[in-house]
């Protein structure tokens, strides 16, 4: 996956603790620029940043959506986003699985997984 094209990134999971990684990487993201949208039924923003509730509410201006939630809820948002047409899908460490592994198989869709976003976009 180029990620220099990156510029739009909807985050899965995105929170306002900051102890959680759904806050750490949103906070790392648009430190280095990048157009994040946090998606989290809980909140109406955070830091500022207008959130949406769910996958199906992103507009498909999206370059990537990155997971950073249990594996049995990103199954289902997976699910979600492939049926609204987005095929760039990232997973955090710990947030992928064998049957979201099998899901995207009979999809036949690639994603990324068990690397770190934060990582990954080092400038």
């Amino acid at each position: 996956m180029n990620l220099e094209n990156l510029k739009r990134i909807a985050l899965v999971g995105a929170t306002t603790n900051k102890e959680k990684y759904g806050y750490i990487i949103l906070k790392d993201l648009t430190g280095k620029g990048f157009d994040v949208i946090p998606i989290t039924p809980k909140y109406e923003e955070i830091e500022g940043i207008k959130t949406v509730k769910s996958v199906g509410e992103l507009d498909k201006n999206i370059d990537l959506i990155v997971f950073v939630v249990p594996p049995k809820v990103g199954l289902s948002v997976t699910k979600e986003a492939i049926e609204n047409g987005f095929r760039t899908l990232w997973y955090q460490p710990g947030a992928y699985s064998s049957e979201i592994d099998t899901f995207l198989k009979e999809k036949r869709i690639d994603a990324v997984h068990d690397k770190c976003i934060m990582v990954e976009t080092r400038r």
